[in-house]
């Protein structure tokens, strides 16, 4: 009998390791069309990439980098739907992957889907609060929304200027014309303002990412760098550089808040003058 269970666990260990061998094969096939892809994707050979990947897919459906990749090809071919569907699949399978999140509101920001991408971009810095490129796609999203608002509202501002419904009295017609000036004017500021204020925080961001390179190189007291100044270079210390830079970002936070400020301060004057712009036109 002893003898007999000792043929039983023999022939059950050696079945476990066919079958791990013929798993560990499987995922190392795998791994080689996902190599394979990667070549043709770096050759910007899409269609192919999207071949080997797919080819990944089906032998391992639960890799997560595989739909990562297919998406990018996808994408690549600026065929949003499938490369949406990927990203979504892969966030799935691995929701802490932050590469699955770019890839989605990548797709999202080019189909604009611009509620998409800021939900995306929201969740993927929910783990990782400073990924870059996330921040990037966010504020490009919410740039676009702020157009969008500002379209939307300037319509009815311009079909007021010539009502439907016949001509408007001579004295209407003229302060409505000072009306629509006005109004341009604020919107003109508010452009400009909004203008500046994305270039402070462009400004700010390399601040950010200049001083956290800074930082990280060994300290050496008599070591020189170049700072630049406009088309010119000043040669200064680490510290003097850092100081400089810390000053900047301090004075760029600051102007950014004051222009926030005037931003607000325009919307709800434009706001106002498109009431005014409407009731003229209607004659109230």
């Amino acid at each position: 009998p002893s003898s007999h269970k000792h043929k039983q666990q023999k022939a059950k260990a050696i079945r476990h390791w066919i079958l791990a061998v013929q798993v560990n094969n499987k995922m190392n096939k795998a791994e080689e069309e996902k190599e394979l892809g990667n070549k043709a994707f770096a050759a910007k050979d899409f269609d192919q990439a999207i071949t080997h990947y797919t080819n990944a897919i089906n032998i391992d459906p639960k890799n997560h980098v595989f739909f990562s990749n297919r998406s990018a090809s996808y994408a690549s071919k600026k065929q949003y739907t499938e490369a949406i569907a990927d990203a979504k699949q892969c966030i799935k399978l691995n929701p802490s992957f932050i590469k699955g999140y770019y890839r989605l509101a990548m797709a999202q920001l080019e189909v604009y889907d611009l509620d998409g991408t800021l939900a995306t971009c929201k969740q993927g810095m929910n783990i990782d609060p400073g990924n870059s490129q996330l921040d990037k796609l966010l504020k490009q999203a919410k740039s676009r929304k702020s157009n969008e608002k500002l379209k939307a509202d300037q319509k009815p501002v311009a079909s007021a200027a010539f009502p439907s419904g016949g001509a408007v009295d001579s004295s209407l017609s003229k302060e409505l014309m000072d009306l629509q000036e006005q109004y341009r004017k604020t919107l003109k500021d508010y452009q400009v303002v909004q203008a500046t204020i994305a270039a402070s925080e462009k400004t700010l961001k390399i601040n950010e990412i200049t001083i956290g390179e800074l930082q990280g190189i060994p300290f050496e007291e008599e070591r020189k760098m170049y700072r630049g100044i406009g088309k010119m270079f000043l040669m200064e210390t680490k510290d003097e550089i850092l100081n400089h830079l810390h000053e900047e970002s301090k004075d760029n936070e600051k102007k950014i808040e004051d222009l926030q400020q005037k931003k607000d301060y325009l919307e709800k004057r434009m706001t106002s003058q498109r009431q005014n712009i409407l009731e003229c036109a209607s004659g109230k």
